[in-house]
């Protein structure tokens, strides 16, 4: 593959001394039936003390493979990796005595206290007792965990699981950090928390670190960064050298006020010249391949009055325009929604005074909310908010304390059974049987809904065609690409053809084209009438939402449309706000609703 022309070729990498050197790495897997799969291909980069290197790409591209190989844990079929001056596949065990590694499921003992983890960690990285207390006190400082040393690991919220692993990696202070996607699944008061920490140790200790990451800000937040595509490395530089290719290709859409930003969206979505389309704080942000303005204007009708602005590209709309894509049939994805429903305001879930307790512990407090047919509704909250017990009590996966809830016109409370044979469900840690095919996986899931004969082959047909699955109904869960496991547990919740679809983080841990086609699809079934309550800590996925509920601490902080969330942080110095910054006001309490946004209910 072709190297990026404007930034492939530097190999100036400003900063201290290589703590990472990788040369013509090469890393290939046994599989089935005697084949292999090439995870790695003539890969060369390097990663330098005082600095924050990156690495970016789709599912599949290497990035995880790379880390583990730095890390001591593979060892490559060609090439070398040199960390701290030592061979990666020889000096494995005095690489990991010297270096902090956090994988992306960090291993931590969920029966063990905080503070029984971090003994652990210091045990076996042979931390002497005289130099635990000082470094004990610094982590758990920096990590916000000192009220938290006594508290089961396992009872911990997503966020401060995520803070104990890293203090975990840094028991012994390392003199590297390799970080594999540690902000996945954490709320943006948390991946914040965790910049700050990971940022005061570079500057502080001067130590290296390579970082992968499925948030597109996340590498612009980095000193350098190394672009992976199917194995290769397509591209290099500082954040800053990515965006110049963008120039003149980048522009922000204001919808009319009768038209929702989505339906633009899913409208250019996979048309030609058009590289991109997605929702950023009200507006449909696009980045087209030639033409310019002209690419727009072909696709959007004469008679919509949208006003058309030039920003600053960002490494994202770089990134997007960069990565080689398969020809996914994006219009086709995108065309289900081109002809939107009427409205409804039929009620599809109802919840009045909705409390959930664990023994003394109130972790939903009198909830009250409404979600109409055809609306895709937003919960969302720091880690620990209540919103995950919220959602599992809509769906019927947990039991209600107090109060009221109704789905699809039945009470959950007395009638369970009927209510959850009309709605479809998505984990985030997806449903999938890994030693199952896919084709297995789609005749479980269907016979489990109760379809049988003919309509079940009708239905798998329909999950084939529509989710791209064809080419892969004989391959195993477990060896699917990630995005790829999010078409098939969406496939499955859907076979059945549900009224309501509830979605708990469906994206978290795919990389960004999946998430642009996972929403394409989900505003086309919204738009045919399905509902869809979703949980997400992608700040910008809730801008897909027609309203999105904001909790914290088992309350409501705030309710309404996207655009309503977003007023309530403007201010003279954050003019025009985006979500992330409403969530996090709310989250910390800088602001308050008053009067308070939402639905009136009684």
């Amino acid at each position: 593959m072709a190297t990026h022309s404007a930034v492939a070729q530097h190999t100036d990498h400003p900063g201290g001394n290589a703590v990472l050197v990788v040369e013509h790495l090469e890393m290939a897997f046994a599989m089935k039936k005697g084949t292999s799969l090439q995870a790695l291909k003539d890969v060369s980069l390097q990663a330098r003390a005082g600095q924050v290197t990156g690495l970016v790409g789709a599912d599949g591209a290497g990035k995880t493979t790379l880390i583990r190989i730095a890390a001591g844990l593979l060892v490559p079929t060609a090439g070398s990796v040199t960390v701290l001056g030592l061979d990666s596949a020889r000096d494995s065990i005095a690489i990991q005595s010297r270096v902090g590694y956090m994988p992306q499921r960090f291993g931590l003992y969920e029966d063990l206290s905080v503070r029984e983890n971090m003994d652990l960690y210091a045990d076996l990285q042979g931390v002497p007792m005289s130099a635990r207390g000082e470094r004990y006190r610094r982590l758990l400082d920096m990590t916000g965990l000192v009220r938290f040393t006594q508290r089961m690991a396992g009872d911990l919220s997503g966020g401060m699981k995520q803070k104990l692993g890293l203090a975990c990696a840094l028991i012994k202070s390392p003199e590297m950090l390799l970080l594999d996607e540690p902000t996945v699944g954490v709320d943006p008061v948390s991946r914040r928390d965790l910049w700050k920490i990971v940022y005061a140790l570079v500057a502080e200790e001067g130590i290296g670190v390579l970082l992968s990451t499925a948030y597109l800000d996340e590498a612009e937040r980095c000193h350098f960064v190394v672009v992976l595509h199917e194995g290769e490395k397509i591209a290099d530089g500082a954040p800053h050298e990515f965006q110049k290719d963008a120039r003149g290709r980048v522009f922000l859409i204001d919808p009319p006020s009768d038209v929702k930003p989505r339906r633009i969206q899913s409208l250019l979505s996979g048309r030609p010249g058009i590289l991109d389309a997605t929702i950023r704080s009200g507006r449909v942000r696009v980045v087209t391949a030639t033409g310019g303005r002209m690419a727009l204007d072909a696709h959007l009708p004469a008679l919509w009055r949208t006003r058309i602005q030039q920003p600053s590209p960002s490494f994202e709309d770089a990134f997007m325009a960069l990565i080689p894509r398969a020809q996914q049939p994006l219009d086709a994805i995108a065309a289900a929604s081109e002809v939107p429903s009427p409205r409804s305001d039929e009620v599809v879930v109802r919840a009045r005074g909705l409390r959930k307790l664990f023994g003394d512990f109130e972790a939903v407090k009198a909830l009250s909310f409404d979600v109409y047919r055809g609306e895709i509704f937003g919960l969302l909250g720091p880690n620990g908010a209540g919103k995950s017990t919220t959602f599992r009590m809509l769906c019927g996966l947990s039991s209600v304390s107090a109060g009221e809830i109704s789905v699809a016109g039945k009470d959950l409370r007395r009638s369970r059974s009927p209510a959850r044979a009309r709605l479809g469900y998505m984990a985030q840690r997806f449903s999938l049987y890994g030693q199952l095919s896919v084709q297995e996986n789609l005749l479980f899931y269907g016979r489990a809904y109760g379809l049988a004969g003919r309509p079940l082959q009708q239905r798998l047909a329909w999950a084939y065609a529509e989710f791209g699955l064809t080419r892969w109904r004989d391959q195993t869960a477990a060896e699917l690409p990630g995005g790829y496991k999010q078409r098939l547990a969406m496939a499955a919740a859907l076979l059945h053809a549900p009224e309501i679809l509830f979605l708990d983080e469906p994206t978290s841990g795919v990389d960004p084209l999946a998430r642009r086609e996972f929403w394409l699809r989900i505003n086309g079934f919204a738009e045919q009438g399905v509902t869809v309550v979703v949980t997400t800590h992608f700040m910008e996925e809730s801008e897909y939402c027609d309203r999105v509920l904001i909790m914290s601490q088992g309350e409501s902080l705030a309710m309404g449309t996207p655009a309503q969330i977003r007023a309530l942080a403007r201010s003279e110095a954050t003019p025009e706000p985006s979500m992330e910054d409403a969530f996090i006001a709310l989250a910390e309490g800088a602001i308050t609703p008053t009067p308070p946004i939402g639905d009136i209910v009684s």
